[in-house]
């Protein structure tokens, strides 16, 4: 066989692997809407679905993309290091039981920012070409955030399980089933892949969990995210 042949065999290859992987990717978003559907109908309130995907951005400087979108809201400075649900605020953060979680949060079909230096009172933030990290603070909360890319870090002196509505407590936003921080209306949850039935602010903050919280119609294909090494 000549090396012309072979190039034409592999690169037919090639594109026939790319239509079966974009397939399967179509397939999982369609079992994803008829699930979402199937949730949002039976909680009462049949919406409109969509196969729009958020928009998210390039890599921030923890090596997870950073949607292009505005915060939902700013951290909040009723939590300026007083304790919130027995969390403390303290001069340096903890190893003794550290893991990440992940959050998403869609309203109306166009996704917001969880953003930086919630649970880190006056900020002080570093500048990279993958963008800000906040990197010191008066104090860290035992959950808090670095970046604007939605990862929820637990550094904590004790081992206890940590939920969602902790870190809204933190960040000072209210959540529950019909509201995510200032945005109101059916609050559909997806918690490591699964709707997640129940109230919201009891979904787990466990080591990896990818968390999304979608308010309103219409709902958008759910996303998660590569985690980096080292995180």
């Amino acid at each position: 066989m000549s090396k012309s042949n072979r190039n034409r065999q592999q690169h037919a290859r090639q594109k026939i692997a790319q239509a079966r992987a974009a397939e399967a990717r179509r397939r999982r978003r369609q079992r994803w809407l008829m699930a979402l559907g199937a949730v949002v109908i039976v909680g009462g309130a049949a919406v409109g679905i969509t196969l729009a995907v958020t928009s998210g951005g390039p890599n921030g400087p923890e090596g997870v993309p950073i949607p292009s979108a505005p915060p939902l809201a700013g951290p909040s400075a009723k939590t300026a290091g007083q304790p919130v649900d027995g969390i403390h605020c303290d001069t340096s953060e903890h190893v003794l039981f550290h893991i990440h979680a992940h959050l998403t949060i869609i309203v109306n079909g166009s996704p917001r920012q969880v953003p930086a230096a919630i649970g880190i009172p006056e900020p002080r933030a570093q500048n990279s070409p993958q963008g800000q990290f906040v990197s010191s603070g008066k104090c860290f909360y035992w959950l808090h955030t670095h970046a604007a890319d939605g990862i929820i870090h637990t550094e904590s002196p004790i081992h206890r399980t940590y939920t969602l509505g902790n870190f809204f407590d933190e960040w000072g936003q209210p959540l529950g089933p019909g509201q995510v921080g200032p945005a109101k209306g059916h609050v559909t949850a997806i918690y490591n892949g699964k709707a997640y039935q129940g109230n919201p602010r009891d979904i787990p903050l466990t080591e990896h969990a990818q968390i999304e919280l979608q308010v309103g119609t219409p709902l958008v294909a759910p996303e998660s995210i590569t985690w980096p090494n080292g995180l």
